[in-house]
């Protein structure tokens, strides 16, 4: 017998080619978190990504059942593995047993982009593991186990893990040509302390296997042993000391300077992305503020005097932080819409944001004049965003009550994360795949909805965004506030019965969707109406006697700052003359 991974797969409009400058991953331990819950968070930023919510129903199969893996990035056919005897509910990036998965694609070494005959691309990787782990640790198990079995089709790839215990970071890369499978890095981020991965390998120097608590790929069935807090490949360093790569003690080596060492676009597009985070949460994040705007150190030695003969960077960030304060799920909403306010580098301050604020740049994200090569930023908040979510796996609760994928379409600063427990067993039809496509228009497509919205604000942001804003936090707060009733609800009923339970919850999920799709349409149609043609129009009230009467209408202009750049350009060539501009 063989099935598809999933026929959704090639129904999926694709991630971007440009994959490398997409995507934000931010993860938060249970001890780090307000509620104790563990959380990820995760942006699927691409121009050509169809925002829509993935369904995987649970599932048995009998042995000898192939399963045909479709690349996620394109849909192109790659190859057959094995399909698991018994597979999980999953929900868009989280499945039943409150394990979930994001990814940021770093690239790393182009040596080791592409290996033929390998079958197992990183969003394979995602979904498979998915539906098969029952905890972060099986997760991670399965995923170095099939890409040791199948090959790794993908370049660089770090992926955030979390069931409702841990939270994981595992940072892969294939071997190129000549050799099948990956090397790797896997760490547990210690609990009270958070961490997050944007487009850049962020592992660096390891605990290796002479150490207690750190095991090699040769003993992953240790891996369970709630000691381990470290797992890698056999060959990690010896495979780069075979390449040439890297020269010195073992202890020394760094996984992210090796496979992908940090240059000025690897630190200002994506590492001050995690700045931006750890600067939210942690003291002393000034010290990484030229690091994060692209200035790599290099020194000849490290800070404890220890030489560096790899030429590593010398000034990168940790890998996680403690936060000073604990981290809510609203937190990680607003993380999530960062736009570099309040640092020198604000996106809505310089001159290309025009005259209304507005905190994007269309791409290219680099540019030149006169042969210089010059940027824009690269912020959290991104105009490309396919979905983007938040986690929630909460271990005081049963699994199929405890996981709560936040989730939302287009750019998180306009979008509404929406709670979908990770055991319905059905998406809400505005936002199912098949649903409209990004060529395929829909009327009834929460993605297309969103990015109309979205776009009209990026015309006047500084007047259509904050009522956006409102609408999303009215939205969220209210949904944040009911969640502990509706757990209760499910919690009564799935002591007698788990279907009714999890049918609760499916009703619940599948009415926010349809709630909030409709909402942001009419939305849509008042903000179109209010906005039109450059005005701002409010509707009033038909005096007794009146027909009808015409809307209040304002016509606020650019702003003095503004007209002072256009005079500052152009001299006299707007002035009025002999007249008093009316």
């Amino acid at each position: 017998m063989k099935i598809k991974i999933t026929g959704l797969l090639l129904a999926l409009t694709l991630l971007v080619a440009n994959s490398s400058m997409a995507c934000t991953n931010y993860l938060i331990t249970k001890g780090a978190s307000t509620d104790g819950s563990t959380m990820i968070s995760y942006a699927a930023d691409s121009h050509i990504l169809y925002g829509e919510l993935y369904h995987w129903s649970a599932a048995t199969y009998p042995i000898g059942t192939m399963l045909d893996v479709y690349e996620w990035d394109t849909g192109k056919y790659l190859g057959e593995i094995k399909q698991a005897l018994k597979t999980y509910n999953v929900v868009g990036n989280m499945n039943e047993n409150q394990v979930a998965i994001g990814e940021t694609t770093y690239g790393g070494r182009s040596e080791l982009g592409k290996q033929p005959g390998a079958i197992m691309d990183y969003g394979s990787l995602i979904y498979v593991a998915l539906q098969r782990a029952e905890s972060a640790r099986h997760a991670i198990e399965i995923m170095t186990t099939l890409v040791a079995d199948y090959g790794y089709y993908s370049s660089g790839e770090s992926f955030s893990i979390a069931d409702k215990d841990e939270v994981w970071i595992l940072e892969l890369i294939g071997k190129g040509e000549g050799q099948k499978g990956a090397i790797w890095v896997a760490r547990m981020i210690p609990d009270g302390y958070v961490s997050g991965h944007a487009n850049h390998a962020r592992i660096d120097q390891f605990p290796l296997s002479d150490n207690k608590n750190s095991i090699t790929y040769s003993e992953i069935e240790n891996i369970y042993n709630k000691g381990i807090d470290c797992v890698y490949a056999d060959d990690v360093i010896t495979f780069a000391r075979d390449k040439g790569w890297y020269k010195g003690e073992d202890k020394h080596f760094s996984f992210s300077e090796t496979y992908a060492p940090v240059d000025f676009g690897g630190a200002r597009f994506c590492e001050i992305r995690v700045w931006t985070m750890f600067n939210k949460v942690a003291p002393g994040m000034d010290e990484y503020w030229d690091y994060a705007k692209g200035i790599i150190e290099h020194s000849d030695k490290f800070d404890d005097g220890t030489p560096n003969p790899n030429h590593y960077a010398t000034n990168r960030m940790p890998l996680w932080v403690k936060p000073t304060e604990k981290v809510s799920v609203h937190d990680m909403m607003m993380f999530m819409r960062d736009h570099l306010e309040n640092t020198e580098l604000d996106m809505s301050k310089d001159v290309g944001a025009g005259p209304f604020a507005n905190p994007y740049r269309w791409r290219p994200l680099t540019w030149k004049v006169d042969d210089e090569a010059y940027c824009n930023e690269r912020a959290t908040a991104t105009q490309q965003t396919g979905f983007s979510f938040v986690t929630q796996s909460r271990n005081w609760l049963p699994d199929a009550i405890g996981g709560i994928l936040w989730w939302g379409v287009d750019d998180a600063s306009g979008s509404v994360y929406m709670p979908m427990y990770s055991s319905i067993t059905k998406i809400p039809y505005n936002f199912a795949v098949g649903n409209g496509g990004m060529m395929d228009w829909s009327n009834k497509s929460g993605f297309w909805v969103f990015n109309q919205v979205q776009n009209l604000a990026y015309t006047r942001y500084s007047y259509i965004h904050p009522e956006i804003e409102k609408l999303q936090s009215d939205f969220e707060t209210g949904f944040i506030k009911i969640t502990p009733a509706i757990d209760a609800g499910a919690k009564a009923l799935i002591e007698t019965d788990k279907d009714a339970a999890i049918a609760y919850l499916t009703d619940y999920s599948n009415a926010v969707g349809a709630d909030v799709f409709e909402t942001w349409k009419k939305f849509y149609q008042y903000l179109f109406m209010k906005y039109m043609d450059g005005n701002i129009k409010t509707k009033q009230e038909i005096p007794e006697g009146y027909k009808y009467y015409a809307p209040k209408v304002s016509q606020p202009g650019y702003g003095e700052d503004k007209y002072r750049i256009i005079i500052e350009e152009t001299g006299d060539q707007f002035k009025v003359i002999g007249g008093d501009g009316h």
